[in-house]
């Protein structure tokens, strides 16, 4: 696909690792052609991007097996919709892109049977994506943050990333469980709705809080962990509820964990002599953590790139974004290898599409 000529790239993204199911169909221009001897750096023109959200009662979380009956239950018709609100067809794609992974098993295998299916019925070429490199381009395509430390904060990621010689390396990230996770337990705990998110309504409560309680804080070199402070907070929250409000329990869990991640933010920055920070993934609409970052980096002469609810949490774009980047450098998935995999670790990926 090497050529001077101009080149426009429509592809459509399905992703659907865990609760969320995201259809998003992006346009890439190359006006000039494409070069394999350049980094790629399309216009970036973004045609539909439509989401459904699985949400269980209060108090409970989501099973793997209900997720994948929602998914199955609703992606033709978020298909539909990306294709109205995109105003194209199927004969308009060059490729169709979902997410190989990582994620849990069954939402992942769900919709990679449908983009397998549809990829056989309109004759258009397949493209696996990582889930986590897919956050990193659809924040790099929507900040603009030129080479950045990237913090990935989700429901199953917790990594502080920056590139290198076509990898996106992983300086540090959680030893147990991710930051998202943690916070989405604790909302269980307190009964917290579902509806839009545990982690929103954490932070909602978190706001109203005043009083700082020291929890455990952990920090390993460049690694975190937070399943010892979840289970120090919510013992607190059980046994000693008439002493501490569930305000105050989430303004401190939030506040703990968040300066550990600045920690190793920093850290990072340090050693490659970063001036930006780009923080992705539905934890990093976090307005507080946007803060705490932003406050250290400014610090450091730096500055903090973050993106909202669009595009911070899991969305079927984001896989369009970073498939249409590995297919203009010829990257495709035949059917034979559309698998998905739980454990697709973000430096397993050649990034062929930078220098």
């Amino acid at each position: 696909m090497d050529t001077k000529a101009p080149r426009t790239i429509v592809a459509l993204g399905l992703e659907g690792s865990a609760n969320k199911l995201g259809i998003g169909i992006v346009k890439h221009v190359y006006p000039s052609g494409i070069s394999s001897d350049c980094e790629l750096s399309p216009e970036y023109v973004e045609l539909a991007n439509v989401r459904d959200t699985y949400n269980p009662p209060a108090g409970e979380g989501f099973l793997p097996r209900d997720v994948a009956v929602h998914h199955r239950s609703t992606i033709i018709t978020l298909i539909r919709q990306a294709f109205e609100e995109a105003k194209i067809g199927p004969q308009d794609l060059d490729c169709i892109c979902y997410t190989k992974g990582p994620g849990m098993g069954a939402p992942l295998q769900s919709v990679a049977l449908v983009a397998r299916t549809l990829s056989q019925i309109w004759d258009v070429p397949l493209v696996g994506v990582n889930h986590c490199v897919g956050h990193i381009e659809m924040g790099r395509a929507i900040t603009g943050a030129q080479n950045p430390v990237v913090l990935y904060v989700s429901g199953g990621n917790t990594q502080v990333i920056a590139y290198s010689q076509q990898t996106y390396r992983i300086f540090g990230e959680t030893l147990d469980i991710a930051i998202g996770n943690c916070l989405d337990r604790f909302a269980r705990v307190l009964m917290l709705p579902n509806d839009p998110s545990p982690g929103y309504n954490i932070e909602q409560y978190a706001r109203r809080g005043s009083k700082f309680i020291e929890l455990p804080y952990t920090v390993k070199g460049m690694d975190v962990s937070f399943s010892g402070i979840l289970s120090f907070i919510e013992k607190m929250a059980k046994t000693e509820a008439d002493k501490y409000s569930p305000e105050d329990l989430c303004y401190s869990l939030q506040e703990t964990m968040f300066a550990m991640l600045v920690e190793i933010t920093e850290r990072a920055m340090a050693h490659i002599g970063a001036t930006e920070v780009l923080v992705v993934g539905g934890v990093g609409c976090n307005v507080r953590l946007q803060e705490m970052m932003g406050q250290m980096a400014q610090e450091r002469g730096g500055k903090v790139f973050a993106t909202d609810m669009r595009y911070c949490i899991d969305n079927g774009i984001m896989i369009a974004q970073a498939g249409a980047l590995a297919f203009a450098r010829n990257f495709t998935t035949s059917i034979e290898d559309s698998w998905i995999t739980q454990r697709f670790r973000t430096d397993q990926v050649h990034v062929e599409w930078r220098v």
